[in-house]
């Protein structure tokens, strides 16, 4: 470009003639006199030119690439050396520049074009798993973090769970239905297991779970194609983005709900502040979207699987590979488990034991199920005695010092076994008002317990439904008047 500006500067603005021009410039009359008329450069497209190597060569790679795609792996693929190598043992002369370039054409030919999108407020979400390192309780561990983003206002909602399965899935949904105040009216996802149970064509059979969610908030579930995430590139983007930009340093916490609660405010804090490209507010496209989104229905949906357990002779059932226990009345009967992300509740003949949920390999063992029994075995409340008192708390941990001091720990067991009879019989609440009482008068025996519980039982509150009727009382003298008359 820069010698047609000397060559059409010399020729029209310095009135040199064309022959000196090209003299001078080193190049033919016709260029100049094209330049002339041209102001700028015009390439003009050739016939490609012939290629006989890679015409013949190109076929014999095709069935190369055709014959051993499945014996090979992502980090063991054909490259352009291993196939040449191949070509020349078939005796063909080619050399590696060739070979690439046809790779490299093959390639381009198959790369997918991506199309720009329109994201319209409350219309769609996307949602994804990923996986990051946090510090729990001063323990570095793998965990899982739930992503919901909203592409129009770039809003997202986050949860870390730990894995990945149907119930922090489920539980997530929940959650970020309440943090938005509404969902979007679609949802685009991958084909996880915890949503897809299997594909028939191109319809999905959406799990059992999945499918009472999707008909308890009424919004559409999409599905993205199987290995191209790019389907859903926004909460792709997004979930590296929090990653890089709230998870570094490793987060700590003493649990994964107070983690998760702390980077959400920090995420929504950041959101708040953010521009989009074209100016807007993020915080001015919510104001927009919030009022498009689903509304929600009056209760939230119940985020748990139910599971039928047998109750062992132990009074303990397992439930995915922890194990709990339950009321010793409860023992050899099938009872109903909603096992959630936080807890697992237990239903037997309408009472309900609500119990943390365990990892897998866990173990839950509340001794305050086994009362009647502990009652009648001394020598078992002495071994699980430190573990029993700390669930009861005060004043029984008081008072199992002072019996542990001053009697030994023995005869203490054998005393904290008739005060956990007199639990059975008379009610928690009744015994340890009754023990605080006789504590503080300075006395931990029996007799004073047992004193203070028969004071307690003489006051019985009457049913407001008998509080109008009178009792009469009898007397020795009526029967005397009966016993004469039935004399004469």
């Amino acid at each position: 470009m820069d010698k047609i500006c000397v060559i059409r500067h010399k020729v029209l603005v310095e009135g040199k003639s064309i022959r000196c021009v090209a003299g001078e410039m080193g190049v033919s009359r016709n260029t100049v006199t094209r330049y002339l008329t041209l102001p700028e450069a015009i390439r003009k497209e050739r016939e490609p030119r012939p290629r006989p190597v890679m015409d013949k060569v190109g076929p014999r790679i095709d069935e190369i690439l055709e014959e051993w795609k499945h014996r090979v792996t992502p980090k063991q693929r054909l490259t352009g050396t291993r196939i040449l190598r191949q070509l020349s043992e078939d005796h063909y002369q080619v050399g590696i520049t060739t070979v690439r370039d046809y790779l490299r054409e093959r390639r381009r030919q198959a790369a997918e074009v991506y199309i720009p999108l329109v994201h319209r407020p409350g219309e769609e979400g996307q949602c994804d798993f990923f996986e990051v390192t946090v510090e729990e309780d001063g323990e570095l561990r793998r965990a899982w973090k739930l992503v919901l983003h909203l592409p129009y206002s770039g809003r997202d909602f986050l949860w870390i769970y730990d894995s990945c399965d149907q119930l922090s899935f489920l539980d997530g949904h929940v959650r970020a239905a309440a943090h938005f105040g509404g969902l979007p009216r679609r949802i685009v996802y991958d084909n996880l297991s915890a949503a897809v149970r299997r594909r028939v064509g191109l319809a999905p059979q959406l799990t059992e779970r999945f499918q009472a969610l999707v008909s308890h908030y009424l919004f559409e579930p999409c599905f993205a194609r199987r290995g191209e995430g790019h389907d859903k590139g926004s909460v792709e983007s997004r979930g590296k983005g929090i990653r890089l930009q709230h998870f570094t340093p490793v987060p700590q916490g003493s649990s994964l709900a107070d983690i998760a609660a702390v980077v959400l405010r920090e995420v929504d804090s950041a959101w708040r502040e953010r521009v989009q490209r074209d100016g807007r507010r993020c915080w001015e496209l919510w104001q927009e979207e919030c009022r498009r989104l689903l509304a929600l229905p009056e209760r939230p949906f119940e985020a748990c699987r139910v599971v039928l357990v047998s109750v062992s002779s132990k009074a303990t059932v397992e439930i995915e590979r922890a194990r709990y226990s339950v009321p010793s009345g409860w023992a050899l009967l099938d009872i109903t488990a909603y096992v959630g992300v936080e807890d697992v509740r237990l239903v037997c003949r309408g009472e309900v034991e609500v119990v943390p949920r365990q990892r897998r390999g866990g173990r839950c063992v509340q001794y305050r199920h086994y009362l009647p029994e502990l009652a009648k075995k001394p020598q078992a409340v002495r071994q699980v005695a430190p573990e029993l008192v700390a669930e009861l708390g005060e004043p029984y941990q008081r008072l199992w010092s002072l019996l542990e001091s001053r009697y030994g720990p023995q005869e203490a067991a054998r005393v904290l076994a008739r005060v956990l009879g007199a639990m059975v019989d008379h009610g928690s609440q009744a015994v340890a008002e009754a023990l605080d009482a006789a504590l503080q008068a300075g006395r931990c025996d029996l007799l004073s317990l047992s004193s203070r519980l028969q004071k307690t039982d003489l006051t019985v509150e009457v049913p407001a439904a008998l509080q109008g009727y009178e009792v009469e009382a009898g007397s020795p003298a009526d029967y005397d008047l009966l016993l004469a008359g039935g004399a004469r």
